[in-house]
């Protein structure tokens, strides 16, 4: 890929980028990562792969806009249009189009070339450790989400997540603390190892102050 490209894929990405959680740095730490995970592969199409890094969240203003629809599928067709309108193959495109469509967690389609396997795992990393729980942080407020819900026991709520997750504990649960299993390649399950302690010891320091506030009954004080 000559800079020249390189430049003109990045300007596009960043037209495209709106929120905070998902914004240009977001962009840079994934390319950053799949180009560690890269140079412990072989084979890997670096041209494919920096191009699929870059513009791989470009559908996220369309599902934030209308969250029932998939921005990796919307951003792997924005993709290859984009692509083959700058001169690219259509084979080139369609790869690059591939790794996007199959970059997200909640999907039913598994990555299947090195390249996608790779923008998987560098994204999939954005989830491990303290930078995932501070990007599950801002999106959760910027969609409006609470931070936690409390039962009719007076617990916090934090099964029933996925699709219907509405706090930041029940995020934690269904996605957070088991991204450590859905890494593809060694050097990202290696990287991902090496965070999960503090994102654990967060969440349950975190549990721990707000349990122990809600332990503290006001009954006691009324007449």
């Amino acid at each position: 890929m000559t800079k020249t490209e390189y430049l003109a894929i990045e300007a596009y990405m960043n037209e495209k980028m709106q929120d905070s959680a998902h914004d240009k740095h977001h962009v840079y730490r994934v390319l950053g990562g799949a180009l560690d995970i890269a140079n412990h592969e072989t084979d890997v199409n670096m041209d494919v792969l920096i191009a699929a890094c870059l513009i791989h969240d470009i559908g996220r203003d369309e599902q934030f806009k209308n969250p029932g629809t998939c921005h990796a599928k919307i951003g792997a067709c924005m993709s290859y249009d984009y692509l083959v309108s700058c001169g690219w193959s259509t084979k080139k495109a369609q790869h690059v189009s591939d790794c996007i469509s199959t970059h997200r967690f909640r999907s039913n389609s598994p990555p299947l070339s090195l390249e996608a396997k790779i923008l998987f795992d560098s994204d999939k990393l954005e989830a491990a450790g303290l930078i995932g729980i501070a990007r599950t942080l801002i999106y959760g407020g910027q969609t409006k989400e609470p931070l936690y819900i409390i039962d009719d026991n007076g617990k916090i709520v934090i099964d029933n997540g996925g699709a219907d997750s509405v706090s930041f504990f029940q995020e934690y649960n269904f996605k957070l603390k088991n991204v450590y299993n859905a890494f593809y390649t060694d050097r990202a399950k290696k990287i991902a190892k090496g965070r999960q302690q503090a994102a654990s010891n967060f969440y349950n320091c975190l549990h721990a102050e707000i349990t122990g506030i809600y332990d503290i009954s006001v009954e006691r004080y009324l007449e």
